[in-house]
């Protein structure tokens, strides 16, 4: 390491910002709390809610978020606007940043060492809460100031690019939720035709002018209400194959040491930023597959957790075993998954109100199968599988790149602050790859 690196203490560098605002003036556009930073450095979710009396801490852009409670969730955020945080946020802003870069803080505050020592020093059993005097004292090597500035500028670019995954995803699902409700939910196509709003050759959202014949002309009763005519009502459980699963003995290590097998708990789809199961926290061996009826369900199945909370969604990109927190839908019917995953959204408030249980809200197969679902006729089924299909492939594959990104970025970011790796090596390294 060069001799122009200097030790630091990260307290002389780093200002606990502690301006304050009433709550009542915060906007909940711009409210971070530790309720909508997402784990594993994931950035923010919008805010749900505003506190509703008390202070609340200002930050601006440029400044780095740090959530002080369980931090070994690694709740980490570059402001990207200006606005208010609670309490529970630490707000941290350089001292002088010509001796410190706003950028190269924000990767200080996620490298390991940092985010262990904040977990080591919490105190609190129930909520424990980062030390503020301990992370003052955290010491550490700075380099000089275009240093710090490369470094950021590797790392940063590698977030931008996961970041405009994550923006292009919303848009996707977005848009693939959008279609399937206004196709079998509303029956906004039928809706258009009887009212002369869509005419042949013309085209409006969602509804472009090719797929005009597909659509019946008018909406016919049925017990369940109007429906397009030559649609019917169906079962879920009639359209695809429901199943759950189970946990292999956790005393029986030759289930788990070794493990090769994905073995999915509602635990991993709560990390998931969007519905795309990649892998699993814990995998599981031959003979620990074998004590699940279930088996190891196929790419593309449908994953609902049924319990502790019901409601989260995601297709299976990897050949997953699963525990008994799940229903899972095998789409080896008429309807694909790119057609049930909008639907048990659209659903989860029936789907919700099927369940049962005291100390937690669950929903059994056998409650979950009779659930109503609209089967379209064909054309109109494989004209949205292609449409919605097309949204999805490229959500997951932005998936997987921002996961790979990510972990060259993990990889890269501890070797660079710490002076093992430098700046050209990275971008010889960054280079042939």
């Amino acid at each position: 390491m060069g001799s122009e690196w200097t030790e630091e203490r990260f307290g002389s560098l780093v200002r606990f910002i502690s301006d304050k605002s009433q709550a009542k003036d915060a906007s909940i556009d711009t409210y971070i709390s530790t309720e909508n930073m997402m784990v594993d450095f994931g950035g923010i979710a919008p805010a749900s809610a505003l506190p509703l009396t008390g202070s609340v801490t200002k930050f601006k852009v440029g400044d780095t978020l740090f959530s002080n409670i369980r931090t070994y969730f690694k709740k980490v955020w570059h402001a990207r606007f200006d606005g208010c945080c609670s309490n529970d946020v630490l707000v941290f802003r350089p001292v002088n940043k010509g001796a410190l870069a706003q950028d190269y803080l924000h990767q200080i505050c996620r490298w390991e060492k940092f985010t262990e020592l904040s977990i080591r020093t919490s105190k609190g059993a129930k909520m424990p809460r980062g030390d503020k005097g301990a992370l003052a004292d955290f010491k550490f090597r700075l380099p000089p100031i275009d240093e710090q500035r490369a470094i950021a500028h590797i790392l940063g670019t590698l977030d931008d690019r996961i970041e405009l995954n994550r923006r292009q995803n919303e848009t996707l699902e977005a848009m693939a939720q959008a279609l399937f409700k206004a196709w079998f939910v509303d029956f906004e196509p039928v809706r258009a035709k009887m009212s002369g709003r869509w005419q042949r050759g013309q085209s409006l959202p969602g509804m472009p002018a090719h797929l005009y014949d597909l659509f019946p002309e008018r909406l016919v009763a049925s017990e369940l209400g109007e429906i397009p005519e030559g649609w019917r009502y169906s079962t879920i459980g009639e359209e695809v194959t429901v199943c759950g699963g189970s946990t292999p003995s956790t005393k029986e290590s030759d289930f788990w040491e070794g493990g090769q097998h994905c073995w999915a708990t509602p635990k991993d789809l709560s990390a998931l930023r969007f519905p795309v199961l990649l892998d699993t926290n814990r995998k599981i061996t031959d003979a620990g597959l074998a004590k699940i009826s279930s088996g190891l369900l196929p790419v593309g199945t449908v994953l609902l957790s049924s319990r502790a909370p019901i409601g989260y969604l995601a297709i299976a990109e990897v050949p997953t075993a699963i525990n008994q927190g799940f229903i899972a839908m095998k789409c080896d019917g008429a309807l694909p998954n790119v057609f049930v995953l909008p639907w048990c959204r659209e659903s989860m408030d029936a789907i919700v109100g099927n369940a049962n249980g005291s100390t937690f809200q669950e929903i059994s197969k056998s409650n979950f199968r009779p659930l109503r679902i609209v089967v379209p006729s064909d054309p109109v089924l494989t004209s949205f599988t292609r449409s919605a299909g097309s949204l999805y492939r490229q959500l997951a594959e932005n998936e997987r790149e921002s996961r790979s990104l990510a972990q060259l970025r993990d990889t890269l970011l501890p070797k660079l602050i710490s002076g093992e790796l430098r700046v050209p090596d990275v971008e010889r390294i960054l280079g042939e790859t």
